[in-house]
């Protein structure tokens, strides 16, 4: 296994060589798979059901006898209500996809999942996605897809229009946006009818927050550091300061994510914090002529040396321990497969890709959107940190609640970040970690 951060990954074709052979997944599906049905639990946004579509016709064809469905939850607080209570009650499909880092490790994953460690694909994975699909007691997560990188997207054609260069500091950021805003163009998309969105101002500074406090993550999860304080306080103070300045799209309130990819498209919108992974897929599903169009920087500061992307490893798909039998069979198999070259390329032809993979042996296709060679100077140059949720195991539940209240006007940076503080206790205390 390989470390993200201490390898230097490269974005283009020819990412992660060497490898483990398709054939040593399953491409026939093993005896036991035969005549089997599988059901997988995912969240019902269109990249994730394009996703895992491509994959299940693409095992398909090397695994005709077995049958593949899907059934959908919501996206956010309310789908992981959902995961969590399947998982309690023993209801759970044969498979779901879910998150990695802290909010996996609510799911007491020792108690509820299959532990994959004795699996030999596992030896494939690059060492930052283990940690963040794995206990001291076992690992449970394949990866699904590619990693990806919180941070600001924008668009390429409002940025030719108005002259304007890609900002390196908060200050330069903020002054593209006043000539923006004077053009007549919304600078920021905000579109909190889907809460998850609001939380980026906050979880896209990360690294930025880590290139102030090296160690601060750690001290986060012994409880001697907090959010209403700086470094952590800035991405919570970045999205007040943008509401208060005017910033952000009129409708912001109703507004959804697909209205805000959107708005970047069609250059009503210059900017919008996202995922790239999740622009990715849906620029290169619904827009496919403008993936070009769309390029991504940093989340701004004004107070580290140099900008760097705050990166996320990809969600992972899990077994619960309530699939047995030639069933738990079939279902590792379909997971050995997703973590290999060949569900690697189903991948990639299935969606847009934000970012590079983690399996050894995984190659990127030539052409990647401009959003993904936007970030190779980033990876090359070792300016990348993990997000905060895969150094720490604490992620209180109500933060997209509280950052759509901040990106609202209706709560101040100092008393979400304070409210969220809060937040985060009750779920450190049920973890058993020392300091609470």
């Amino acid at each position: 296994m390989r470390s993200f951060r201490s390898k230097k990954l490269a974005i283009g074709a020819g990412v992660l060589a060497v490898a483990l052979g398709a054939t040593g997944c399953s491409s026939g599906g093993g005896d036991d798979a035969d005549g089997t049905e599988l059901s997988i639990y995912i969240d019902s946004t269109q990249s994730s059901v394009d996703l895992f579509d491509g994959l299940i016709a693409a095992y398909n064809e090397e695994n005709p006898d077995v049958t593949i469905t899907t059934e959908t939850h919501p996206a956010g607080g309310e789908g992981d209500n959902l995961v969590k209570t399947r998982l309690a009650t023993g209801e759970m499909n044969d498979l779901f996809f879910y998150n990695s880092g802290s909010l996996f490790q609510a799911l007491n994953p020792d108690q509820t999942l299959v532990n994959l460690a004795d699996e030999d694909w596992t030896g494939s994975l690059l060492d930052d996605f283990v940690t963040t699909v794995s206990t001291d007691d076992g690992l449970y997560g394949a990866p699904v897809g590619a990693s990806f990188a919180g941070a600001m997207t924008y668009s390429k054609p409002v940025y030719e229009q108005l002259g304007l260069e890609v900002p390196t500091t908060l200050d330069e950021f903020n002054a593209n946006n006043e000539i923006i805003k004077a053009a007549g163009i919304d600078p920021i998309a905000q579109t909190y009818g889907d809460t998850w969105t609001s939380q980026l101002f906050v979880l896209g500074d990360f690294y930025n927050v880590l290139a102030q406090d090296p160690e601060w993550a750690d001290e986060y999860t012994a409880n001697e550091a907090k959010f209403v304080d700086e470094p952590g306080l800035a991405g919570f103070q970045n999205q007040q300061d943008a509401f208060d300045a005017g910033y952000f799209n009129e409708d912001f309130a109703s507004a959804t994510y697909d209205d805000g990819v959107r708005m970047l498209v069609e250059g009503t919108a210059a900017h919008y914090p996202m995922l790239t992974g999740n622009v990715a897929s849906a620029v290169g599903a619904n827009y496919p002529d403008a993936v070009g169009d769309i390029g991504v920087f940093p989340m701004p500061s004004n107070n580290v040396d140099e900008p760097g992307l705050t990166v996320w490893m990809p969600n992972g798909l899990y077994i619960p321990k309530s699939t047995e039998g030639a069933t738990l069979e079939a279902a590792k198999d379909f997971a050995a497969w997703v973590a290999s070259p060949a569900g690697c390329d189903a991948a990639a032809a299935s969606s847009t890709l934000g970012g590079p993979f983690v399996v050894d042996g995984c190659d990127l296709p030539d052409d990647v959107p401009a959003i993904v060679s936007d970030m190779q100077p980033y990876f090359d140059n070792g300016q990348t940190g993990l997000a905060l949720e895969f150094l720490s195991p604490i992620k209180g539940p109500a933060l997209e609640q509280i950052t759509v209240e901040v990106g609202s006007g209706i709560r101040d940076a100092a008393d979400g970040a304070a409210l969220y503080d809060e937040d985060v206790k009750k779920q450190a205390q049920q973890l058993g970690l020392d300091g609470w």
